[in-house]
């Protein structure tokens, strides 16, 4: 790919928030990210077709274009169609995956994970652990902040069950060594959990390279695709080893009077009722970012959190609490003066959109580092370094 570079004019031109609102900067990807004009306009289509000939009728004629969703999640993925569940969000495909595994645990089972796990995948642990009588494991970290993967594989005996990780934590810039946790994982045959909400579309996601069991994501955040969708990748090989949690009769099918039996696929961890308007939208926000090429979005999108980290760097009073040898497009910090909310507040008044992280997001890590509430700021691969300008200049003038 070398010379190759973004069309930005193009990209930009494509996303109607920047159209709207040109005097701002949109720095809150890791919220939500603005929409392509072709996400949008996917949605609105089959909603107009609802309107016009009803959900049912309208899902019928559809059906190529939402089956195709799941050939877009594959090759995002670099899986197979059948490993592909589409669900209404991050938090459902973890939870189906987490809750499966969770019917298995007995007392004394042991779940591994990390300091910066998030906190709605931790208390779920904690709700199992609470159940079963399973214990939770913090994995630790190596001096970078990264977690250490040659203390993970020491941490390995008979009694460890799950090993459940953020891959990109909601603070602190981090990326954790996923892949290598992956080949601890599958030298021991323990299955493997990566929460990839914040990692896919801004980086490359291949599940054979991660060596991952599970995989839960969101359309929202970096793949600039709607609200209320999200996808769960359950390797093929490991499908049987896992029960959902609940079901319906879209998961397995009522075959006789006294019996269901669970699809084939990894479609056992939907339901029958969706949102099929989100998911073309999903779908289109795959292909758009498949096009542009994963390989480059990753690189900007390093390049200009590189550049916000340095501009911040040089500010008085300013202080990073990003982690990692190669950390994400999540750029975490705080003033010495003032707090978070007044810095997004101020912000937003001159038209730079950040956000916040809060301690009990992270709080093991935000407890482990004394933490504040932390500013957010999350550039992608369509912002300019121009505005990435903007926010350093506007922080400096606190």
């Amino acid at each position: 790919m070398a010379g190759v570079v973004l069309d930005l004019d193009r990209i930009r031109a494509e996303t109607p928030g920047i159209l709207a609102h040109p005097e701002s900067a949109y720095l809150h990807n890791a919220g939500a990210a603005l929409m392509p004009r072709i996400v949008l306009d996917a949605q609105k289509n089959h909603l107009d077709l609802e309107a016009e000939i009803g959900g049912y009728a309208a899902a019928a004629r559809e059906a190529a274009r939402l089956g195709a969703v799941y050939d877009s999640v594959a090759r995002l993925l670099n899986a197979a169609r059948d490993e592909v569940a589409l669900v209404e969000n991050a938090t459902v495909a973890w939870q189906m995956a987490f809750y499966g595994l969770a019917l298995t645990f007995r007392p004394g089972d042991r779940i591994l994970t990390a300091q910066a796990e998030y906190g709605a995948n931790y208390v779920a642990m904690l709700q199992a652990a609470r159940r079963s009588g399973a214990l939770i494991e913090i994995i630790p970290n190596a001096p970078s902040g990264e977690i250490d993967v040659g203390a993970l594989a020491a941490m390995i005996d008979g009694r460890v069950k799950l090993i459940a990780v953020t891959w990109v934590p909601t603070n602190g810039g981090l990326a954790n060594p996923a892949a290598a946790i992956g080949r601890v994982a599958r030298a021991h045959d323990i299955p493997y959990l990566l929460d990839a909400c914040q990692a896919v579309g801004q980086m490359v996601t291949d599940v054979a390279a991660l060596g991952c069991d599970m995989l839960s994501a969101t359309g929202r955040k970096f793949l600039r695709g709607p609200r209320g969708s999200g996808f769960l990748y359950v390797r093929r090989s490991f499908l049987d080893r896992l029960e959902p949690p609940m079901i319906d009769h879209h998961a397995a099918p009522w075959v006789a009077r006294d019996r269901y039996q669970l699809r084939a696929d990894a479609r056992r961890f939907e339901n029958w009722e969706n949102n099929y308007a989100a998911q073309t939208g999903l779908g289109a926000a795959i292909d758009y970012a498949l096009a542009i090429g994963l390989d480059l979005i990753e690189a900007r999108c390093k390049s200009l959190a590189r550049r916000l980290r340095e501009g911040l760097g040089a500010i008085a009073g300013v202080k990073l609490r990003d982690l990692g040898n190669d950390p994400s497009a999540i750029v975490s910090f705080s003033h010495e003066r003032i707090p978070a909310h007044e810095i997004v507040a101020t912000a937003g008044r001159a038209g730079i959109t950040i956000g916040s992280s809060d301690p009990d997001t992270t709080r093991l890590d935000a407890e482990a580092r004394s933490l504040p509430v932390l500013v957010r700021a999350s550039p992608h691969y369509y912002n300019s370094e121009a505005e990435v300008d903007r926010l350093v200049d506007c922080i400096a003038t606190l």
